[in-house]
């Protein structure tokens, strides 16, 4: 089974853009239940599709697949539950050399910057960046799933 264990943060400054790469990234949701989600998502000129199951702690299953371009575009369009999150996502290395994934959020949820970090293990050890905040990858008002339903300028 593919496994996703990631850890979630704030993010206090802007100084993850010094020598970051940026994508912009347009997704939205076909189911958000507790068990299963299932996205739909464009970064930069590819589509995706990605089923993730139920998070214990900060691991979950993950299945995600590439599919034709034109197929998320219309998915997003008609299918998805609206508003659709829009973010640039910049990726970063750490002080440690492990990769960070900063999303800052467009439209309904502007002004939210979260940073993330894939690891190999939940208890896996790691640099924390100046740049990194509190973390919040218990909190579920973070997840994209619900950032859909309850975007952050209705905080």
């Amino acid at each position: 089974m593919n496994r996703e264990i990631e850890r979630k943060f704030r993010v206090v400054d802007d100084l993850y853009k010094s020598g970051s790469t940026s994508c912009l990234y347009k997704q939205g949701y076909l189911c958000t239940d507790k068990e299963r989600t299932v996205r739909i998502r464009i970064a930069g000129e590819k589509g995706y599709i990605t089923i993730k199951g139920r998070t214990t702690g900060c691991s979950r299953a993950e299945y995600e697949y590439e599919i034709p371009l034109a197929d998320a575009a219309s998915m997003l369009d008609t299918l998805c539950v609206k508003p659709l999150i829009e973010k640039i996502r910049y990726r970063c290395t750490g002080p440690d050399g492990k990769v960070w994934e900063v999303d800052e959020f467009l439209g309904e949820n502007v002004g939210l910057v979260v940073a993330e970090i894939e690891l190999s293990g939940e208890d896996e050890p790691f640099a924390r960046p100046s740049w990194v905040g509190d973390e919040v990858t218990g909190d579920p008002r973070y997840y994209n799933s619900n950032l859909s339903q309850t975007p952050y300028n209705k905080w």
